[in-house]
């Protein structure tokens, strides 16, 4: 009686070839711990990931030695270092914008006496990579290594509503059926109005009495790669550019740095 085929490796569940349980189990940590700024007991990461005392104990003694948890000075809460923050910055894309946006931001600062922050795409929310101040003693600013929301931030507005289709339809499949993707359903009118003008002007969604203005930096094929971002003061003690004359400045130094 002639035999099936034999079962190959093409044929194993790719999930069940690769396993590192180990890696898994360092990694389930780092994103635990990264939910949770003001750290958690070794009790509390056990349960949360459903795992003994043990387990949890040697993989955070790791992770402490590598630097990528620290242990609070009492020695029983445990919480994520600077360290991946830094590796993220290593990232040769990101470094390199940030290179070259700096010194245009810092003369904008300068010229429109306003701050301003440089956010790029971060999966599901966005994260602010660099800042720039203006002279003198006041400013407003938002501090570098913050993830920020898409949905409710002006930045991550700009960043959805010049998203690249290929990047639309990931995040539609991983916010089906949630909040999210009604939220961002209900923004399509008000993010396509964005795409038409090209920035967005309008009160900040966190803060009042400040005006957000934001411009995208874009690809050669007209995709935002990251936005520059001036949460907009109107001072009393000092003379400053108006709006309209800070978006041209902001939008002047996205255009200089915009592959398009």
């Amino acid at each position: 009686m002639p035999k099936g085929p034999a079962k190959t490796a093409n044929s194993v569940d790719k999930d069940e070839r690769y396993r590192a349980p180990a890696l898994d189990k360092g990694l389930d940590i780092l994103e635990l711990l990264s939910e949770q700024p003001g750290g958690l007991t070794r009790a509390e990461i056990g349960e949360a990931m459903g795992r003994g005392p043990s387990e949890v104990y040697r993989m955070l003694e790791r992770l402490v030695a590598r630097d990528f948890v620290s242990r609070s000075p009492e020695g029983d809460r445990y919480a994520l270092t600077m360290k991946l923050f830094i590796l993220a910055h290593r990232h040769p894309p990101v470094r390199r914008l940030v290179a070259r946006a700096q010194p245009l931001m810092d003369a904008f600062s300068i010229a429109a006496g306003q701050s301003c922050h440089l956010v790029a795409p971060d999966r599901d929310a966005a994260l602010v990579v660099a800042h720039a101040s203006p002279p003198g003693n006041w400013e407003f600013g938002i501090r570098i290594g913050a993830h920020i929301d898409l949905l409710t931030t002006s930045s991550g507005h700009i960043l959805l509503a010049f998203q690249d289709e290929h990047s639309q339809s990931e995040a539609a499949a991983r916010w089906e059926g949630t909040a999210m993707a009604e939220a961002r359903e209900k923004l399509e009118p008000v993010l396509k109005a964005y795409h038409e003008t090209g920035h967005r002007v309008g009160p900040s969604q966190q803060m009042r009495a400040i005006e957000d203005i934001s411009v995208p930096i874009l690809s050669s094929d007209g995709f935002a790669i990251a936005v520059l971002t001036c949460p907009y003061i109107q001072r009393l003690d000092d003379r400053q550019a108006d709006i309209d004359q800070t978006l041209a400045l902001l939008k002047d130094v996205a255009a200089k740095l915009s592959l398009s």
